[in-house]
């Protein structure tokens, strides 16, 4: 038996200490999901940094190798203030478990590794972030499994991609940095129709904007880097999917490879998401009066924001999402060089190519977020030398309108 003077942490993948967790409402999970306090009694969750565990036995070690026992082996499996972190995000998705990874990127790619194989075929969206993107069509083509790109706006081009080797769909929306909207219950639907698996990245909407397992999307995968912490400090990242996904799939990939959370990241993430909220609605409301301000200037040629009535698929993004999200995609006159000239013209907004901060950032997607991609391919998916992707922080945006308006008179 485990010592009980020894807290042995939340069983991995495990949803809700509190019986009643499942059952509360949003925010009061973003403040006590997953809470796992030792025997200190502690207010504020507990940093455990440590790599390693002591066993009160030799026959408990075993006992725990081999899955008979719970509690903890070492770090690069499991962790209390790691379990802590996606226990919570589990409650917050509405998903049966979770695992932490290092990063985003760790969170796609292992996602993706540790189900599909040799032979097997992957529709995705082309509309990507570019290191997604280059998961899918650099990356696995070297495992030999394959893929099609469609247009994720196009449900009948979703449909026509579909081959009898097709494992798995994967998408983001909104989109980066294009702002596609995709239908999450139809392309889900599709999928599941040929028997494959859909993962939704859901970083542009977060878990309070739009929840894709309420449209019976198999994983939902989050860069925690962005929004969760929200205040530039640390990487991190989330699988979200069903026990069996997880037990089957992620569990013996992660454990095996390693791309492990940092117990003191979980535990940053762990005090931001009880802001979560209160953040993200109000960078939402601040970037809906940008985007509208932004539409008035005549030196942009365009500008996307799925809160506002002129964006091509309103209708469809405010059916999946409770607002418009923080991030506002503009097209300026004068291609690359007026982009610049007007980023270098800022004095309050900074020149970063993170998102979901509490402050306002801007950046070039051609020369940095999406650089790797060829003319072709950035044109084929609406990236110009003018686009320039804009994520609104916690600023007054009174503000932000201000400083907006002084870099104009630059280009």
């Amino acid at each position: 038996m485990t010592d009980p003077s020894i807290p042995s942490g939340p069983k991995p993948g495990a949803v809700g200490k509190h019986p009643d967790a499942k059952n509360w409402r949003l925010a009061t999970k973003m403040v006590r999901g997953g809470t796992n306090r030792s025997q200190f009694g502690e207010t504020s969750e507990g940093l455990f940094l440590t790599s390693g565990y002591v066993y009160p036995s030799a026959e408990e070690a075993a006992a725990r190798f081999a899955g008979e026992s719970e509690g903890m082996i070492y770090s690069r499996f499991a962790n209390p203030t790691v379990g802590m972190f996606e226990e919570r995000m589990a409650l917050l998705e509405g998903a049966d478990a979770a695992r932490a990874t290092a990063t985003g990127m760790a969170a796609v790619t292992a996602a993706m590794l540790c189900y599909l194989n040799t032979g097997d075929h992957v529709v995705s969206a082309r509309a990507l972030f570019g290191s997604c993107r280059y998961v899918v069509d650099t990356l696995l083509p070297r495992f030999g499994v394959d893929h099609t790109f469609v247009d994720g706006r196009d449900n009948d081009q979703w449909a026509a991609a579909v081959r009898p080797n097709t494992k798995m769909f994967f998408l983001e929306t909104p989109a980066n940095p294009t702002l596609d909207i995709i239908d999450i219950k139809a392309v889900i639907d599709i999928a599941h129709e040929a028997g494959a698996r859909v993962i939704v990245d859901n970083v542009f909407a977060t878990p309070i904007l739009q929840r894709p397992m309420e449209y019976d999307a198999d994983v939902v995968v989050y860069s925690a880097t962005k929004h969760i912490d929200g205040q530039g400090r640390c990487l991190g990242g989330a699988i979200l999917a069903g026990e069996e996904f997880i037990n089957d799939y992620v569990h013996t990939f992660l454990r095996q490879t390693g791309p492990s959370l940092s117990p003191f990241n979980a535990w940053v993430l762990l005090k931001s998401l009880e802001t979560l909220d209160l953040r993200v609605r109000q960078m939402c409301r601040n970037a809906l009066e940008v985007a509208d301000f932004i539409a008035d200037q005549k030196k942009f040629s365009k500008v996307l924001y799925p809160g506002r009535p002129d964006h091509p698929q309103h209708e469809l993004a405010m059916s999946q999402m409770d607002m418009g999200g923080s991030v506002i995609t503009v097209e300026i006159k004068g291609g690359q060089a007026a982009a610049f000239r007007f980023a270098n013209s800022l004095s309050i907004i900074d020149i970063s190519n993170n998102l979901g901060d509490s402050k306002t950032l801007i950046t070039h997607p051609r020369t940095t977020t999406h650089q790797r991609l060829s003319e072709e391919e950035r044109q084929e998916i609406g990236i110009t030398e003018g686009t320039l992707r804009l994520s609104v922080g916690l600023e007054d945006p009174a503000d932000l309108k201000e400083d907006l308006a002084q870099a104009l008179s630059s280009v």
